[in-house]
């Protein structure tokens, strides 16, 4: 098992400037934080960070600009994945993937395909990229998912390393947990399960949540890796309430107001998405306050 995946990732936001362009330099103190806060490695791409709506030139200069900018040389994620295998495989071809620990490849989304399509266009991908592959389930937006024996049945597969679980299900990790291989990592999806997953035997969480509350998540995180539950499951309570606010006008807008109230960088998002109503970021700012965050 890969040490350089358990802990905490931070799915990095992608801060933008007034004109919407990309703001390297929230980018860069956004890193900086997170990697001085105690983050084990960055995620560059993810769906928190806007992948829907940025380009292809865009995500190879936030993946370049990742590496050039990485003061503790933590391992980077990347993510690249879609509904469309040939051109993700295109992608894997075009991205300098150098340097990059991992891809994150997010399960076929509006096809609806069948488990042996989602088999068939991860085993391309597997057998394509350079790299290792974190399979990402997330129903509540793809809504297809990985089911439990398509996840099994991938393990088998020597490049497809770990799964990023946002199922949300409980039943489901106990099932992961009781079948996976010794060796394939499992990392919780969900900010508001990581410490109940952590008792099963997940080994950490990609997490929106950590960009705004590094220090003390990254904490939460390892006291239940090293079987501290009782440290683990007080801080987990202190989230809790941010559970429901991040995601009321969707992600990543109240993450982004979070990182904005920190001085970060702004709140601003492209459209579809609208940045957080001063009601969400009021809101917000008293939640930070009263969990003691400011």
């Amino acid at each position: 098992m890969s040490t350089k995946l358990r802990g905490v990732g931070p799915a990095l936001i992608t801060p933008f400037n007034e004109n919407l362009s990309i703001d390297f330099e929230g980018l860069k103190k956004l890193i900086e934080y997170v990697s001085n806060e105690g983050c084990d490695y960055l995620v560059v791409n993810g769906t928190t960070g806007e992948s829907a709506t940025t380009t292809s030139l865009e995500k190879a200069e936030l993946l370049a600009f990742t590496k050039a900018n990485n003061p503790k040389n933590l391992p980077i994620v990347f993510g690249l994945g879609g509904n469309n295998t040939a051109e993700v495989l295109d992608r894997i071809l075009k991205f300098n993937l150098d340097g990059v620990e991992a891809i994150l490849s997010v399960c076929p989304y509006y096809n609806k395909p069948s488990q042996a399509g989602i088999i068939a266009h991860f085993t391309a991908i597997a057998d394509a990229s350079p790299v290792p592959v974190i399979l990402y389930n997330v129903p509540g937006r793809t809504v297809t998912a990985i089911s439990v024996d398509t996840t099994i049945a991938l393990s088998a597969h020597p490049n497809i390393v770990a799964l990023k679980d946002a199922s949300t299900s409980m039943d489901q990790a106990l099932d992961l947990t009781k079948r996976v291989p010794k060796d394939f990592i499992l990392l919780s999806g969900d900010d508001n399960l990581v410490t109940p997953q952590l008792a099963l035997g997940y080994q950490g969480v990609i997490s929106v949540i950590a960009n705004g509350f590094p220090k003390a998540f990254h904490e939460m995180t390892w006291a239940g890796l090293n079987g501290d539950f009782e440290t683990a499951a007080s801080l987990q309570r202190r989230f809790h309430v941010f559970d429901d606010l991040l995601y009321r006008e969707s992600n990543p807008v109240g993450i982004k107001k979070v990182v904005e109230i920190r001085n970060i960088a702004r709140a601003r998002v492209r459209l579809p998405l609208l940045e957080s109503s001063k009601e969400l970021g009021l809101l917000l700012k008293e939640a930070m306050k009263h969990e003691g965050f400011l």
